[in-house]
Parts: structure tokens; sequence; C-alpha cells
């Protein structure tokens, strides 16, 4: 029996719209990062990018459980001596809500060259307005 292996140029991918109203962020990160990886086609293939577009609408409007809204923080460090800088969750939500979800799902995709592409096709909309409507994008339901 010999196993099927995925070719880039015969991999058929899909738009598909996720609307984050109400959501919850690491539920919906946890499964919105299978879906641009490819896992949920039979064809998956590890080393191949046969996962879809994903389109995520009003990403304002995602929520967090707990005391994360309050406590979680987010890091980056400048490259300048004493550059360690820390940006709360809330700051994060008023002012990059789309960064948020972007954070979460990159979290969750393979460190390497090729998460790094399957991160290129996440597109990320504060409102629910966005400028995919060309691309036929099929709206579904996560939860």
């Amino acid at each position: 029996m010999k196993s099927f292996m995925a070719k880039k140029n015969e991999v058929e991918q899909k738009w598909l719209l996720v609307d984050a109203d109400g959501a919850i962020l690491g539920r919906m990160a946890a499964r919105i990062a299978p879906l641009l990886m490819g896992k949920n086609k039979p064809e998956y293939t590890p080393h191949v990018d046969v996962g879809d577009h994903v389109i995520v609408v009003n990403a304002e409007k995602v929520r967090v459980t707990g005391k994360k809204a309050e406590q979680k923080q987010y890091d980056y460090y400048t490259h300048h001596p004493g550059g360690h800088k820390y940006v709360s969750f809330a700051d994060m939500m008023a002012k990059k809500p789309e960064k948020v979800v972007e954070l979460a799902v990159r979290r969750m995709l393979p460190k390497n060259r090729l998460g790094r592409k399957m991160l290129k096709k996440l597109k990320v909309y504060r409102g629910s307005e966005h400028q995919h409507q060309a691309q036929g994008p099929e709206k579904i339901e996560l939860f």
C-alpha cells in the first residue's frame, strides 16, 4: 500500500469566513489553527501547505474567561537596552484587537517556515466588513 503525499500545485485551498462575535479567544484559535494547517482534510501532508485561507471578522468582540482580561500581558523586545516592554490585554484589545487574535493563532502553528507561510493565509478584521468578497468565502460555525 502506497502512502499519499499531496503536491504543492495540486492542492485546492478554499476561503473560510469565521465570525468572532462572542467567541472565546483560545477556543476559537484552537479551531482556526488546524484549518490553516489543513488537518481537517483527508489529503493532509505535514510538509506541504494544504490548509485553507481563513478570514476572521469582529475581532473586537472576542472575549476571554476568568481574570485574563485584567491579568494577561503581551511582551515584546525593542532590541535596545532596557527594551523589554509589556502591554496589557485590555490595552491591546483597545488599540489592536486584530493582533490579539493573530497572536493566539500564530502560537498554535508550527514554528518554522511553513508555519509562517500558513499565518499569511489568516486575515483578521476589527469589524464585520472585509475586502475578500471576490474570493467567495464560505461562512463556517466553529462552535
